[in-house]
């Protein structure tokens, strides 16, 4: 009877083991030392240095990738976390409610997947993923603000995200085979908008972009063109045995408008802090943007 109740304990135990693997974990982590400095103050939280805890945070990982559990990181933000517990009512000096915060950011904040990266490769890409979506949401909302057009009764973030997403489109046909690398860059009133896209294209095949990135960077091109604000596009274009080419355009009353092959190595040749000019990147070629037709919208 012994024997049986104790081979029944360990094949309980390796079942939960095995179902432990099917649970995702997810861990709030504290990326700079401002935000790790302002949750010392509450008594439940162990932690008094921030490198102690990244390294801590960093064996906690590595132990749950190797019982094979799929774990996603969230960016914890303190003061994030405080109007959460104000709105929901719940003390913020507690385990429970740190755990209760992590798990509301894992739904809609700032995450990534925890794939083995040491830990000071993990916090840039964690703060790089904050920053993205805050300026995907920055965006939206800025779009979302114009209304209609007073000339064609048009909703002018609709029509500025459709120009957007048939731009980058166009450009990247043009721009042919190879891997494309496409940086937007937008003034706004509160800060730079920056988005990022990278896209494959073959000759047989469509072009081929990752829906959140390809998201972002429309929405982000869709804000400058909805303000005609200033800002610009680069396409970086890499195939195998042949040099980089560079492309550049400007956005200029709404339009983007080709850059000539000097402006494009102007732009890429001059500090743009200092003024000074930059020794060109070897195996490059500066080359003039593509110009692309657009009706007008208000005919």
């Amino acid at each position: 009877m012994a024997r049986t109740k104790s081979t029944k304990h360990h094949k309980n135990k390796a079942l939960r083991r095995t179902l432990r693997r099917e649970v995702p974990s997810t861990v709030g982590l504290l990326a700079d030392e401002h935000d790790f400095a302002s949750m010392t103050g509450y008594g439940t939280f162990a932690f008094d240095d921030h490198t102690a805890y990244l390294q801590e945070v960093d064996g906690l990982l590595r132990a749950l990738a190797a019982q094979g559990v799929h774990t996603t990181v969230a960016l914890f933000d303190p003061e994030d976390f405080l109007e959460f517990c104000r709105t929901t009512g719940i003390d913020p000096d507690t385990a429970e409610s740190r755990t209760r915060f992590t798990a509301e950011v894992a739904v809609g904040g700032a995450c990534v997947p925890y794939t083995g990266q040491p830990i000071d490769s993990l916090v840039p890409m964690l703060i790089n993923e904050a920053v993205r979506q805050a300026t995907w949401e920055y965006a939206t909302l800025l779009l979302a603000r114009l209304g209609n057009c007073a000339e064609c009764g048009e909703d002018i973030g609709r029509e500025a995200l459709d120009r957007a997403a048939r731009l980058i489109t166009r450009l990247l046909e043009l721009a042919g085979p190879g891997s494309h690398h496409l940086v937007c860059s937008v003034p706004a009133e509160e800060e730079q908008l920056l988005a990022v896209l990278h896209a494959e294209c073959t000759a047989s095949e469509p072009v081929r972009l990752t829906e959140a990135e390809g998201a972002e960077f429309v929405t982000v091109l869709a804000a400058g063109i909805a303000v005609e604000s200033t800002g610009g596009v680069v396409l970086r274009t890499t195939e195998p045995g042949a040099p980089d080419r560079l492309h550049g355009w400007r956005l200029h009353r709404g339009r983007l408008v080709a850059l000539t092959a000097g402006e494009v190595f102007s732009a890429y040749c001059t500090d743009a802090d200092t003024g000074d000019p930059v020794s060109p990147e070897p195996d490059v070629e500066y080359c003039p943007g593509f110009h692309i037709e657009e009706p007008d919208i208000h005919q």
